[in-house]
């Protein structure tokens, strides 16, 4: 079925079908065909003015967010992955025309504490072990009626399992990914709808 609905997408621009093409080359992961349907779906729906990223890998999902979003929105993305750094910023350099892109290096963690509130959507693809710990700064940050937007939550169909069906290593990520889980859907101050979309996504509304 996924392998169908994919078959019927137009594409990217150009330079985008490129540098998924790269990134697959190199087994950098970036958001699968059905997940950016969807973002840029949300994106012609919602036209968000200020978005953040946490997670920005080699820039692919930024830029195409970039692309498809309206000519004032500006991104913010985090990365702390030093070696996928430059990489991105040279992406950006060769094609964030509008230079709508700001990438800001280091730990989310830490960095979220700083940022102040007015984003409008958030795009959660970071380390998925850290989900949990990032949320209560981007609840604080999202506005009401902002839309957080979450990537890789199935992890591969791992999160309905027993934690002793998962490897050893994996215990920790999968615990916490069905803790946060467990808080999108039962936190008062949002309203959130789990999708089968790509390896999994969440859409949160902020009430």
């Amino acid at each position: 079925m996924t392998a169908f609905i994919n078959s019927l997408d137009s594409g990217n621009a150009p330079f985008l079908d490129e540098l998924e093409k790269k990134a697959k080359e190199d087994e950098v992961p970036i958001i699968r065909k059905d997940t950016q349907a969807l973002l840029k779906f949300l994106l012609a729906m919602n036209r968000p003015l200020n978005i953040l990223e946490v997670g920005c890998a080699v820039g692919f999902s930024a830029l195409l967010m970039a692309y498809y979003s309206d000519k004032d929105t500006k991104i913010t993305t985090i990365e702390k992955f030093e070696k996928r750094i430059p990489i991105a910023k040279e992406n950006f350099i060769k094609y964030d025309s509008d230079n709508k892109i700001t990438l800001l290096e280091g730990d989310a963690t830490e960095i979220l504490k700083t940022l102040s509130p007015g984003y409008d959507f958030i795009f959660m693809d970071a380390a998925k072990g850290q989900y949990i710990n990032f949320l209560p700064d981007c609840l604080r940050i999202l506005n009401k009626g902002g839309l957080l937007v979450s990537d890789n939550v199935l992890q591969d169909g791992d999160v309905i399992e027993s934690r002793f069906a998962v490897t050893r290593r994996d215990r920790t990520i999968h615990a916490r990914m069905r803790e946060y889980l467990y808080e999108l859907k039962h936190n008062e101050a949002l309203n959130t709808v789990i999708l089968t979309v790509g390896d999994g996504m969440t859409l949160s509304v902020k009430l």
